[in-house]
């Protein structure tokens, strides 16, 4: 599993179980606030049950069945993406595992039943009847032909067994537990080799041990597809399929290399870096060397390599290098799977807004991007209200005036091969760190950017609540129809720009949303943009304010365009003013706010 489990207890009757499962494994333990002792707690089982289980986080609930299938049934969607879900009786004597049984769950649960000195109900036909999913090989193994799965799980359970051939068979040790049936109509074959295209219902599945480590190296902006090709031909030469392969490898500085990154997710294995100091090392155990190489990096060599880096001590070179006019590849062979590989991997910044900051408003995205991350960066609120999403994990904490250093934090953190998040409130690419994190980027080292590793890094950004929608939303829709944002702050932006754009949006009749309107030393741009306003806009014109967005102090309160008072407002609200067409209906629980968009017209149209 990725993402580390965590155990889940709801009263005093489950916690010693509960606590015994996450010391044995090493899990986090969260408890019911108020009726356990743990120090992760929690207010609402389902929502924290939803809110991990979105996240990508396996779950095991001490608690009914029940509790766990209620809180996570409005989001299951696709089997091969979700995490597992176990449940576990509050006396420990039965362990279930309610999803991702062979993903994980089924032998984890049978696991956590040794641990506990119960009975695992383990419900998966395979494993019942034979004590094995063949769909799931473990670490170091791959399914060549997973969509013949169930037919063949069909085809073993109806014949009481399988036959196993194959050149590397002997290597399979987990295989020894399928039941041999002379004449059984389902073959595991184990090879390194190509595998054959099997027809749609065939009852072969192909497994192929990881053996192999794929090394590469190229020239700046090689075509995708000249190393593609190259690489092609070396398996073939070698007669190994991609599934074989364990990883592929290469010199850091090739990190960003769109080519190399193709190979590697077209590939679906997990790409490692070096530096050239550590594939120098390796130049040794090399079949060729090149000065010019070494001149140009520091290593006689990168596709030999970083093979043979990859799998350290345990491998050899079996294919010496090949090479194209921009490309070079190379294999390195171990005598037995490859479970550990050496070198780091790209880094990666995820950039992520967590909306106002309730876990319901925060996007399932966004929740898997930071469960999955080592290191949390942001403003120590922010990281707070992430919640058990950020315990047991690095954060580093900048305050509020600290927005580059914290960018550049998290970007050169990212380049040691660190999975990072940037955590922001609202949206991160709206008044958030987003535009600095690329615009450091854009700068080279000599120009006040960031070191050359931070460019290479993978920057994912993942879309949030932005406070404007929060706002919208609270008040009914206000932003039915156009409306602009602007930033009353001057410490980044000209003032003459913010009036600027003020008399702009006003000319345009746009509702407009106000951020960071107001702060202790900063008082007079949003009376001025009202009076701005009030030029072009009736003095009735509705306006919202809405502070604490999504937290328990949430305060919505509507107020007239003219009757807008500096002193209501602080960081913590968002200005709505609506345009001259904006309006209020006035509702039994009170007045929503919403901007037509023309449709009275055709309503009007059509009744006459």
């Amino acid at each position: 599993m990725a993402v580390s489990p965590v155990v889940i207890a709801l009263n005093t009757s489950g916690e010693k179980t509960a606590a015994r499962v996450a010391v044995a494994f090493g899990f986090e333990l969260h408890g019911r606030e108020g009726r356990t002792e743990a120090k992760i707690s929690f207010a609402n089982a389902l929502d924290h049950v939803r809110t991990l289980f979105a996240a990508g986080v396996p779950v095991i609930g001490v608690c009914a069945s029940g509790i766990l299938i209620r809180a996570v049934a409005p989001l299951l969607s696709d089997k091969k993406t979700e995490p597992a879900v176990i449940s576990v009786s509050d006396d420990g004597s039965v362990v279930v595992p309610l999803l991702g049984g062979h993903r994980g769950a089924n032998r984890l649960a049978l696991e956590i039943a040794q641990v506990l000195d119960a009975k695992a109900a383990i419900t998966t036909a395979g494993d019942v009847s034979m004590g094995i999913a063949l769909d799931e090989p473990p670490l170091g193994w791959r399914l060549g032909n997973p969509e013949n799965a169930k037919s063949t799980m069909a085809a073993m359970l109806a014949h009481g067994g399988a036959s196993v051939t194959g050149d590397e068979a002997g290597k399979a040790a987990w295989l020894a537990d399928v039941p041999l049936a002379e004449g059984a109509e389902l073959i595991c074959t184990v090879q390194d080799t190509v595998q054959e295209v099997s027809a749609p219902g065939d009852t072969t599945l192909v497994y192929h041990p990881q053996r192999y480590v794929l090394g590469v190296g190229c020239s700046r902006n090689c075509p995708s597809e000249e190393l593609a090709d190259l690489v092609g031909t070396l398996l073939q030469k070698a007669n190994i399929s991609p599934k074989a392969l364990a990883a592929i490898a290469t010199v850091d500085v090739k990190a960003d290399e769109p080519a190399i990154l193709a190979l590697a997710k077209s590939f679906d294995v997990p790409l490692r870096l070096f530096t050239a100091l550590e594939l120098e090392a390796e130049t040794p155990r090399c079949a060729t060397t090149s000065e010019v190489v070494f001149a140009e990096i520091g290593s006689h060599g990168v596709a030999e390599n970083a093979a043979l880096a990859c799998g350290g001590a345990l491998v050899t070179l079996d294919q010496p290098k090949i090479k194209s006019a921009m490309a070079t590849a190379a294999l390195a062979v171990s005598g037995d799977v490859i479970e550990t590989l050496h070198g780091r991997p790209r880094g990666r910044l995820s950039v992520v807004g967590i909306g106002p900051g309730q876990a319901a408003w925060r996007t399932p995205e966004v929740s898997k991007l930071v469960a999955e991350a080592e290191e949390l960066v942001g403003y120590g609120l922010y990281i707070d209200l992430l919640g058990p999403l950020a315990v047991g994990k690095i954060r580093s904490d900048f305050p509020l005036g600290g927005e580059e250093d914290r960018c550049r934090y998290a970007l050169e953190q990212a380049a040691k091969g660190k999975n990072v998040a940037l955590v922001c409130s609202g949206d991160a690419g709206i008044y958030a760190m987003g535009a600095l994190v690329f615009e450091l980027l854009d700068r080279g080292p000599k120009d006040h950017g960031v070191s050359d590793a931070a460019h290479r890094v993978e920057v994912i950004c993942s879309p949030g609540v932005s406070a404007l929608q929060g706002a919208a939303a609270r008040a009914g829709a206000p932003l039915g129809h156009d409306f602009c944002a602007i930033s009353l702050s001057d410490l980044l932006t000209p003032r003459a720009d913010i009036v600027r754009r003020l008399k702009a949006a006003a000319e345009g009749d746009f509702v407009i949303a106000f951020y960071n309107p107001v702060s202790k030393k900063r008082r007079t741009l949003l009376a001025e943009a009202r009076d701005i306003l009030l030029q072009h806009r009736p003095a009735d014109t509705p306006v919202m304010l809405a502070s604490n967005l999504g937290r328990p102090t949430e305060y919505v309160r509507y107020r007239r365009l003219e009757d807008l008072q500096v002193d209501e407002v602080d960081m913590l609200t968002v200005v709505l003013i609506g345009s001259s067409n904006s309006r209020l209906a006035q509702l039994g629980e009170g007045p929503r706010m919403y901007t037509p968009r023309g449709y009275a017209r055709k309503i009007d149209g059509d009744l006459a």
